[in-house]
């Protein structure tokens, strides 16, 4: 049963987090590319796709630290130091996502932004994927593990 809920662990953060990263990513230079240009409707277009894309994946997100709960409890590592600083950074980058990255991709999409709002944008962005690397390395490396990893 824990490979099984692993696997599905695995594959949820690949299938749900991955498009957010990227779509985030992508927002803040086609918000710039908007902003230049404003009549453009393939510009405005692709704003649309991408704040519904990370809307769409953060909502899914939700049921990676769901199986990740099952594979830890499974795995009997719930108390171990990398998994509670896993979890404590899942929770700022949902924080990250739903308060300071999703609001400011709204806004511009409404047409209320500026270059400036972009690039403070893409600052929280660039948080939001950090917190999900260091997430990533933490579930990999393990620390402490004795598997060897």
């Amino acid at each position: 049963m824990t490979k099984f809920l692993l696997a599905v662990h695995v594959l949820a953060a690949i299938v749900a987090i991955g498009p957010v990263t990227v779509a985030a990513s992508m927002f803040p230079p086609a918000a710039r590319r908007v902003l230049a240009a404003p009549g453009d409707p393939k510009a405005v277009e692709t704003v649309q796709l991408l704040h519904r894309i990370c809307r769409v994946y953060a909502t899914v997100g939700v049921v990676v630290p769901v199986f990740g709960f099952a594979t830890a409890s499974a795995m009997g590592v719930l108390g171990d130091a990398w998994l509670i600083v896993s979890i404590v950074l899942t929770a700022l980058a949902a924080v990250v996502l739903v308060a300071l990255v999703l609001p400011r991709q709204g806004a511009l999409v409404e047409g209320g932004g500026t270059r400036e709002a972009t690039v403070r944008l893409a600052m929280f962005t660039g948080v939001f994927n950090l917190l999900w690397a260091v997430v990533t390395v933490l579930m990999i490396v393990r620390p402490g593990s004795t598997t060897g990893a």
